[in-house]
């Protein structure tokens, strides 16, 4: 069964492009049906763009509250058909409201580092590779967690990928390398979804 996934982004959108350039591949047996931004202006729109993709922002500009722009978006999650939602790159915290409207459908997140280290609220993109530098730690990674309501970051553990931080790294060359292993945790975190894509690829 091909598994219809929506996909909601905050910037450039490059573990975006990494899940449309699987299921293009036939690399993974999904196909994104909505992706959803909270900013106006994310480039990885344009990647939904080009990839003939439903998409829609959902931002206060045209919206009263978060909790109103959250529960719109996941109406057009729901009317799109997805039945996986994956935040890659998402940078709000989901309202009650976004869990109610999904009616029990799995969320997950990527986040840029092995949870529980470097996790929880305001730690994202550059402030957890400055926070890794800073703690002299020797090795990243990337998490790929459930996400449920009312917490941040400490959702069941899906995937994790280790990344080696290297003597001399500064944040851009740290957060490159993550970024790397970023693009093919999220396809095998989708790929545990799909019943019997384990079995196929065992």
């Amino acid at each position: 069964m091909t598994l219809p996934v929506g996909v909601l982004v905050s910037g450039r959108g490059t573990n975006l492009q990494a899940i449309l350039d699987a299921c293009a591949a036939g690399a993974l047996d999904a196909r994104v049906v909505f992706v959803g931004s909270n900013r106006d202006g994310a480039p990885a729109m344009i990647r939904a763009t080009r990839a003939g993709v439903q998409h829609g922002t959902f931002s206060l500009r045209g919206y009263p509250s978060r909790a109103a722009a959250q529960e719109a978006m996941a109406d057009a999650l729901v009317r799109a058909g997805a039945q996986l939602i994956v935040l890659a790159g998402f940078d709000h915290v989901l309202t009650p409201g976004f869990f109610l409207k999904l009616r029990g459908r799995p969320i997950i997140n990527i986040h840029p580092a092995l949870l529980p280290l470097f996790g929880g609220r305001g730690m994202l993109g550059d402030k957890v590779h400055e926070a890794v530098l800073r703690a002299g730690a020797t090795e990243s990674g990337v998490t790929v967690h459930r996400v449920h309501p009312d917490t941040v970051d400490m959702g069941e553990v899906i995937v994790q990928r280790r990344v080696p931080v290297h003597p001399g790294d500064d944040v851009p060359a740290l957060a490159a390398r993550v970024l790397e292993a970023e693009h093919q945790a999220i396809v095998d975190a989708i790929r545990t979804f799909i019943p019997g894509a384990a079995a196929r690829t065992a």
